[in-house]
């Protein structure tokens, strides 16, 4: 049987994962991919305790939330990239310093 504990090192595993590519990479699409391994974290710990502490559907719920705002917020990062791609021909997030339109 799988404990809370279990889901919670797993999710802890991913949020570190998250925070050390947002870190350490300068690529704007590998910082995308690091905030949604983040917000994933953030969904498997409202699965898990739902399921080990309150035995309801709100964790469950919530979680479903996080992963359309996670998608909406892929497509839009995604559009932005792509935009900032044509001007700059570049995707490293140095370049985005002198932004202006």
């Amino acid at each position: 049987m799988i404990s809370l504990s279990s889901y919670l090192i797993v999710s802890f595993a991913l949020f570190l994962c998250g925070i050390v590519v947002i870190i350490a990479r300068k690529n704007i699409i590998a910082m995308l991919l690091g905030m949604e391994l983040i917000l994933n974290a953030g969904a498997l710990n409202f699965a898990a305790y739902t399921r080990f502490v309150n035995q309801n559907l709100d964790g469950h719920v919530m979680s479903l939330f996080i992963i359309i705002i996670a998608a909406a917020e892929a497509a839009v990062g995604l559009a932005i990239v792509i935009r900032f791609f044509q001007i700059k021909e570049s995707i490293h997030i140095d370049d985005a310093v002198e932004l202006q339109s």
